[in-house]
């Protein structure tokens, strides 16, 4: 296993600025980052997943993402079983306060133990710091603008998608 491959996991139900942050600041540490939309079954999520790839890739190079970046989702185990796979040995998590750094410091001592996998964890840039796919998803759905949360891609796909009146994103 390679400590030069990295894999950036999550749900990006939308992505946002800070996603992006973290994965720019992965790929600029790694020789190849996989990010990897994950499914969640604790989450009902927003876009199918699909789409979510769709804007991560669009974001990514919209977003003057450097080095080898894949797309990829992944649903048939655990995460770990994706890294090993690519030969990853580190997940890259963005962590943006001391709820994060609980919920994700268990997961991170199971993963090594199950797969000798490590987790690194990036602090956002404070102007993404409070931000969250799920707040992203209520202004977006209250006909707000989210122009200063998403990448440009994103904002365009909620902005044509989006309709106030019912409070819903429209697939």
């Amino acid at each position: 296993m390679s400590n030069r491959i990295a894999v950036v996991p999550g749900s990006f139900d939308p992505p946002t600025l800070g996603h992006l942050d973290v994965i720019r600041r992965a790929a600029a540490l790694y020789d190849t980052t996989h990010v990897v939309v994950v499914h969640n079954p604790g989450k009902e999520a927003m876009l199918p997943i699909a789409q979510r790839l769709s804007l991560l890739e669009q974001s990514i190079a919209e977003g003057e993402v450097g080095g080898e970046v894949v797309v990829a989702s992944w649903s048939m185990g655990l995460l770990v079983d994706y890294a090993s796979d690519v030969g990853a040995g580190i997940l890259v998590k963005g962590i943006r306060s001391q709820v994060d750094v609980a919920y994700e410091t268990p997961m991170a001592i199971v993963n090594r133990h199950l797969a000798g996998i490590e987790t690194v964890f990036l602090l956002p840039d404070p102007a993404h710091a409070l931000v969250s796919s799920s707040l992203v998803r209520q202004v977006a759905a209250l006909g707000g603008d989210v122009s200063p949360y998403v990448p440009p891609a994103v904002a365009r796909f909620l902005d044509a998608t989006t309709d106030p009146s019912v409070g819903t994103i429209q697939n």
